[in-house]
């Protein structure tokens, strides 16, 4: 049985998480580890053969966050932690870093080959971090970097949920061919334990298997909830002279994307649901 510790109460992904290993309490026992007061540094770490850290500040809340607030969390609380675990005989430290270490690159085709190249705090706290883990990796202690494009599911928050509510808002939607990596949360969650079970590090780029295009993924919730929408390339020469300039048009209209081969590598197989039946699952909540 496996032991694992998973440092961040509450949040989305370490819920998710913990509620799908124990669907095999033969295989594994989880507890969580409150992380927003110094009495963490209180836990006895040893016995635990795995960490989980998702303890961190998300990015794109709304709310205005200083620079110093997203290094003290997403790094340097990090950094402490996995410190204590090493310390204390933890065997494998997972992290979720983010795509977002990616977000300066010109080039919106990832390879892994790539350099991260990172626009914005939230990314370089997240950068900083998963490149000090690295270094401290050793063949007593494994370090598993993963770096998820965005994450969506049943309950999630952040831009995926936003999309959609836009777009019950518009009676009309542009017709755009763009690519995005994501991740469906049950994806994640067998992607996780299968890492555990693997007890090694190294640096991970699960994504589903196809790409997804903004505006397949808004008719398909228009259809789903018997909404009526135009779609239209009427709109396109502004949506492309606008994507350079405007953030939010980028996201939603961009590209970015990780090479397949860097998520179909793996040995084993961490597909619970494909696009078709995952968007379902999250639109349908």
């Amino acid at each position: 049985m496996k032991k694992v510790l998973i440092t961040g109460a509450n949040s989305y992904i370490g819920t998710a998480v913990e509620s799908w290993l124990r669907k095999f309490p033969e295989a594994y026992e989880t507890s969580t580890l409150e992380m927003t007061d110094e009495k963490w540094k209180e836990a006895n770490f040893s016995g635990w053969d795995v960490v989980f850290h998702v303890a961190g500040i998300a990015h794109d809340t709304g709310k205005k966050k200083d620079s110093d607030l997203y290094m003290r969390v997403n790094r340097d609380l990090t950094i402490a932690t996995a410190e204590k675990a090493k310390r204390e005989g933890v065997k494998q430290f997972i992290f979720m870093s983010s795509m977002l270490v990616y977000n300066g690159l010109k080039n919106r085709t990832i390879e892994r080959s790539t350099i991260p190249a990172v626009k914005g705090v939230y990314g370089e706290s997240k950068l900083q971090a998963d490149l000090q883990l690295q270094a401290m990796s050793d063949h007593r202690f494994h370090t598993a970097i993963v770096r998820p494009p965005m994450i969506f599911g049943k309950g999630c928050k952040g831009n995926f949920p936003r999309l959609i509510k836009l777009s019950e808002k518009l009676g009309f939607f542009p017709v755009v061919e763009n690519r995005r990596s994501m991740l469906y949360i049950e994806n994640l969650c067998e992607f996780i334990r299968l890492l555990i079970d693997s007890d090694e590090g190294g640096i991970y780029f699960p994504q589903n298997p196809e790409y997804f295009c903004t505006t397949e993924i808004v008719r398909t919730a228009t259809q789903l909830r018997g909404r009526k929408k135009w779609f239209t390339k009427l709109f396109n020469p502004a949506v492309y002279l606008l994507k350079p300039f405007v953030g939010a048009v980028n996201k939603m209209f961009g590209d970015l994307v990780y090479d397949k081969e860097m998520s179909s590598t793996f040995d084993w197989d961490y597909i619970v649901a494909d696009n078709k039946t995952s968007l379902e699952r999250t639109i349908l909540q």
